[in-house]
């Protein structure tokens, strides 16, 4: 576990490093520092020793996913658009998260595994109000653009990662929930930052906000 707890801190410093970066406006070190972030998280994920997880199953989802994300985190940083490479990217990543969390732990029916209709439909609900302005006012903005065509893409995405942070306060794990909430908060900013009007340090809370969901979701595999 040394080498796995290693490897979170130099993912920890990494994302530390991008957000001065993103702060000073340092593209190069932003280019290094933010895949830095991901590969660290990936190769934490992987290692973690059987012995130290009781979600083997959903580690091995969640790498995959981690590994998407990084690619969609490339697409994102590149001088040219890759906007909707980056977006399928992350949809995909956000699927296998989803499938990932839907594995039940090892030997199955012990916690933490709190899925309950009450439950689900309550963080449904609750996702649905916290995200229908910002939803509403992408939309709007994507269709008053001439943006049409990415509203689609754009509503798959808001429903995957919806479902993702349904499903993570679900499963028992705080940091999961916490994880997930972040990635939301995330997404939200990016979408509102990039189609209806640039935020004040935007592009930082977005940073800040992913990378933080990104190591919260790989401790919560930890026991």
């Amino acid at each position: 576990m040394t080498i796995v707890w290693l490897l979170l801190a130099v993912g920890g410093a990494a994302a530390v490093v991008d957000w001065w970066a993103v702060a000073r406006h340092n593209r190069g070190l932003e280019y290094l520092a933010k895949p830095a972030v991901m590969v660290a998280l990936v190769v934490a994920a992987a290692l973690i020793p059987d012995g130290s997880t009781d979600l083997a199953d959903r580690r091995q989802w969640f790498v995959c996913a981690l590994i998407l994300c990084l690619v969609g985190d490339i697409c994102l940083m590149a001088p040219r658009d890759l906007f909707i490479p980056g977006l399928l990217a992350f949809l995909g990543g956000h699927v296998l998260f989803i499938v990932g969390l839907l594995q039940p732990p090892d030997p199955p029916g012990t916690p933490p595994f709190a899925f309950s209709a009450t439950g689900l439909a309550l963080a449904a609900v609750v996702v649905m109000v916290v995200e229908a302005v910002p939803g509403a006012m992408v939309v709007h903005s994507l269709s008053t653009t001439g943006q049409a065509p990415l509203i689609g893409p754009v509503c798959v995405y808001m429903a995957a990662i919806g479902t993702l942070v349904v499903l993570a306060v679900n499963v028992g794990i705080v940091v999961a929930a916490l994880g997930a909430v972040a990635f939301l908060a995330s997404d939200t900013l990016l979408a509102l930052d990039r189609f209806v009007r640039p935020l004040p340090g935007g592009k930082l809370a977005v940073h800040v906000t992913y990378h933080c969901a990104q190591i919260l979701l790989v401790l919560s595999l930890l026991r």
